[in-house]
């Protein structure tokens, strides 16, 4: 059972829409499997972070994949997050770290590079998929995910996202927000937002200080202003399996399956997300250029 959760929330009478997470060990899954280090982690645990508060937004069997690409050493960030909860991510170059930055923190920015694009991409039960895309602004994934929202959908938003990693590469803490703003808000509202934001302490350290999901949105827009509506919980879970590769492989074609058997005797296979392998043998590869026959 996960202590990881999302609440969501309304405020000022239903005029903001709000979420908050806590995913400390959803990221220290992907951090133990995929063995990062501090600021990939950060980089990763990040944008997990916003994915998952993403996945929430959608409903029943919908899901979505968030591509980071900012051209820096740390390569592309992948996450995918379905409405349930369920998160899972990758780097391609998990073990970059940085020396700490000026301000005395990771450098994400650094790892990330700021040359390249967010891209989302929702799968939401239809024959086509929905597809938006930002450049990035700064490479530190809160500012990222704040001009996608109001580039790519027209949402005015604010996105925090803090990942805090122990002396051991070990997850301390991991959470964020994202606060977004109805059509049909009035100015005054907006202003007493805006202004929160500027005023609040940085989410990493609310995080640090034990603040729940709830506690960290009151800390911004004040408890008498929030209402809550439900609680979700959120995990690490990759949806991977033997018969999913097995089509995979299947789709490779007849040629490329008869070169597995002659040069390996067979194929395994690892899944990038969660990093379980899977073997096939000779006699099921032979199986699938029969069943294509």
């Amino acid at each position: 059972m996960t202590n990881d959760y999302i609440v969501k929330a309304l405020a000022f009478g239903g005029q903001i829409r709000a979420y908050s997470a806590l995913t400390t060990e959803s990221v220290q899954e992907a951090q133990t499997r995929h063995y990062t280090w501090p600021t990939a982690s950060a980089a990763l645990g990040r944008t997990m972070t916003a994915t998952v508060m993403m996945g929430a937004m959608l409903k029943d069997d919908q899901k979505l994949t968030v591509t980071v690409d900012g051209k820096g050493p740390i390569g592309k960030i992948i996450a995918d997050a379905d409405a349930k909860g369920n998160i899972r991510g990758y780097v391609t170059n998990p073990q970059t770290h940085f020396p700490l930055n000026d301000a005395g923190k990771l450098d994400v920015s650094r790892a990330v590079g700021s040359e390249g694009a967010l891209t989302v991409v929702k799968d939401i039960g239809m024959k086509d998929f929905f597809s938006g895309s930002s450049e990035l602004v700064s490479g530190e994934l809160g500012d990222d995910f704040t001009y996608y929202f109001a580039k790519s959908e027209q949402v005015p938003s604010s996105v925090g996202l803090g990942v805090l990693v122990n002396p051991d590469n070990s997850i301390k803490a991991a959470g964020g927000f994202i606060i977004q703003v109805m059509p049909a808000a009035d100015d005054e509202t907006v202003d007493k937002l805006e202004a929160a934001i500027n005023q609040m302490t940085p989410v990493s350290k609310l995080i640090d200080q034990g603040l729940t999901p709830e506690e960290i949105l009151f800390e911004i827009l004040g408890e008498e202003n929030v209402q809550l509506l439900e609680n979700l919980p959120t995990q690490f879970d990759c949806n991977c399996g033997h018969e999913k590769f097995l089509t995979a492989i299947k789709g490779l074609g007849e040629a490329e399956i008869q070169d597995m058997i002659d040069k390996d005797h067979g194929a395994e296979v690892e899944c990038h997300f969660c990093r379980n392998k899977y073997n096939f043998s000779e006699d099921e590869l032979h199986g699938l250029i029969e069943k294509s026959n």
